[in-house]
């Protein structure tokens, strides 16, 4: 782990002495591993309460795919999807994020209490970079993406990735910054999946530590992704759960402060066993 002490949210001074688990929420129906699983109100915040329960530090919501070739979600379908699950999910106790690229979800989720804005186009899209310079203290995660989620994998980068991520991330964190955003509300994604090959993402995993030493919080992404059953022959999804705890531990590993997730227990299981070999002074007897 670098040096990083915390994480500036709105409600929380998220601690990154250990790292933080951020459980995924999908109020979608056509996210590409659990859609349509927690569509409804009801079922979301049963599904928050699970993942808490399981040991999740905070909650992820988002209300529209970006899945590969996913199409654009109309504004008026992603509130109504999301802020009924967010309004009941900050009473729960712990970092709530808005996953969204729109302003206009991430100033509605600010203004009923959410603690980050975690944003796949890092707040190039109008408007974004406005609403969190706006709000004192939110939280936001910036992410690499390349092109889009309907192109980005049809042409996906070319060559060595570790370079050009960096420089962007570092580039819109300083730009943020300008704005008046602290640089300890900042942490940034390299964007898993998002416009690379499976060669790149894993090569991104292997080098992380240039991006960690940036000096921002960092978020691993890994949950499910298709690298992962490219590389393991899981064709679904779902069947991805183990390759996707051994990916969260290598992230950690590689100085990842904060790990988003679908698998929850197995991912605080698999991190208590990394610390207890990290840590064997601070174990009892």
């Amino acid at each position: 782990m670098t040096a990083v002490s915390h994480w500036r949210t709105s409600r929380f001074l998220v601690p990154l002495d250990r790292p933080q688990v951020m459980a995924i929420v999908n109020v979608t129906p056509d996210s590409f591993s659990d859609g349509g699983q927690h569509s409804d109100v009801r079922a979301a915040l049963a599904h928050c309460e699970r993942v808490l329960a399981e040991g999740a530090d905070m909650l992820d919501i988002g209300g529209e795919s970006t899945r590969p070739g996913s199409p654009p979600v109309p504004l008026a379908d992603e509130l109504a999807r999301v802020l009924p699950v967010l309004r009941e999910a900050v009473q729960l106790g712990v970092p709530v994020s808005v996953d969204t690229y729109k302003a206009e979800v991430m100033q509605a989720a600010l203004d009923l209490g959410a603690d980050i804005v975690n944003d796949v186009w890092a707040l190039r899209q109008p408007g974004a970079a406005a609403v969190v310079a706006a709000h004192p203290s939110c939280g936001v995660c910036l992410m690499h993406m390349h092109r889009d989620p309907q192109t980005m994998q049809t042409a996906p980068m070319a060559g060595e990735v570790l370079v050009p991520v960096a420089r962007f991330l570092d580039e819109c964190a300083q730009a943020l910054q300008a704005l008046g955003v602290a640089a300890d509300r900042i942490c940034i994604d390299p964007g898993i999946g998002f416009g690379k090959t499976v060669a790149q993402n894993f090569s991104l995993l292997q080098q992380q530590a240039t991006l960690a030493a940036l000096g921002y919080p960092l978020l691993a992404g890994w949950s499910r992704k298709s690298s992962l059953g490219a590389v393991t022959g899981r064709t679904e999804p779902q069947q991805r759960a183990a390759a996707s705890v051994a990916a969260a531990v290598l992230a950690v590993q590689r100085g990842a402060h904060v790990v988003r997730v679908h698998d929850v227990r197995d991912t605080v299981d698999a991190l208590r066993v990394w610390a207890a070999c990290e840590r064997p002074h601070a174990l009892p007897g």
